[in-house]
């Protein structure tokens, strides 16, 4: 593979300094999106390609879909920081990083436009292709970092990268009333439910009590799949979802 990859139509190249040597030989197996959270697409290339904020990613993608690569793929980028997502502890050294120009949670998580989103949808489909990673293991940075991290956002439309075969997406069950478990919970109840967030990707302890560590986990969840309400409680909307996307997972469904 070249330094960079030609192979992405219109990217262009703007190197950072910030990257290093993947840690395993096997190839980037996971496609990890995020949002900037800064004010300005400009500002956050200039900050993923200063040395001093020792942070990077493979691509970038600006609001009206223009696409810039900051690091090679076979490089290890620094995107994920202190992350998990099944079994796998160092995600950088597993993944390739995107980040999508979008201010986020600070600046009143704003829409993604249009250009921007098909744009994304190109560069995951062709990031797909060179490396046989399925649509199951394009995620959010979210879920490997949750209660660290929030990106991409309840905004983000997941719908849409299903849609072309660029991520997993189960429309979420309605928000409604059914029992529910929330923290002080103890029993195999939510022990099984430790269980099924264990298999959907998170580093769980199946002890059976509904702990911080599982309310954090649960509204990891919900902000990606459930956006509708993200508030930590396991109710039937958020347990009902988390069934419907486990079944689309390849080894599960």
């Amino acid at each position: 593979m070249a330094p960079f990859d030609a192979e992405i139509d219109g990217a262009t190249v703007r190197p950072s300094p910030n990257f290093g040597e993947r840690r395993t030989d096997d190839a980037p197996h996971l496609i990890v999106l995020h949002y900037t959270g800064m004010a300005t697409g400009p500002a956050a290339e200039d900050w993923l390609c200063a040395p001093e904020s020792e942070v990077s990613s493979h691509y970038l993608v600006h609001e009206d879909g223009g696409i810039v690569q900051m690091v090679p793929e076979e490089k290890r980028a620094w995107h994920a920081g202190r992350s998990f997502w099944r079994g796998i502890e160092d995600v950088n050294s597993a993944s390739v990083g995107i980040e999508i120009a979008n201010g986020g949670h600070a600046f009143g998580l704003p829409d993604y436009p249009e250009p921007q989103i098909a744009a994304v949808v190109t560069l995951v489909e062709a990031i797909m292709a060179r490396h046989g990673i399925g649509a199951h293991d394009v995620i959010a940075h979210s879920d490997v970092a949750p209660g660290r991290k929030q990106d991409p956002g309840e905004r983000f439309p997941w719908a849409r990268l299903a849609a072309a075969g660029a991520a997993i997406h189960a429309a979420p069950v309605p928000v409604g009333g059914g029992r529910f478990f929330a923290p002080g919970d103890v029993g195999e109840p939510v022990a099984a439910l430790q269980a099924m967030l264990g298999l959907y990707g998170f580093d769980t302890d199946p002890d059976g009590v509904f702990g911080e560590k599982t309310r954090i986990q649960i509204e990891a969840f919900q902000r990606r799949h459930r956006p509708a309400r993200v508030d930590g409680i396991a109710d039937m909307s958020t347990i009902e979802t988390l069934n419907r996307v486990l079944r689309l997972y390849p080894s599960l469904g």
